[in-house]
């Protein structure tokens, strides 16, 4: 997902997309400590996908005060 189309997301949208990529990321680590992860990347980018919802939705916060 790329930062334009996050920030086309309302906040309600982004924190259900944050808690669906905790999950996943939850059962990656899970897989990966198992040794049947295929993709160990897709770790890296689910940590950097959930980084910039959470930039996003502090800036969010930060502009409403």
């Amino acid at each position: 997902m790329k930062i334009e189309e996050i920030r086309n997301l309302t906040s309600e949208d982004l924190n259900k997309k944050i808690v669906e990529a905790q999950k996943e990321l939850q059962n990656l680590r899970f897989s990966n400590a198992s040794g049947s992860l295929e993709k160990p990347s897709r770790i890296h980018e689910l940590r950097k996908q959930v980084a910039r919802m959470k930039t996003i939705l502090r800036e969010r916060e930060l502009e409403s005060k």
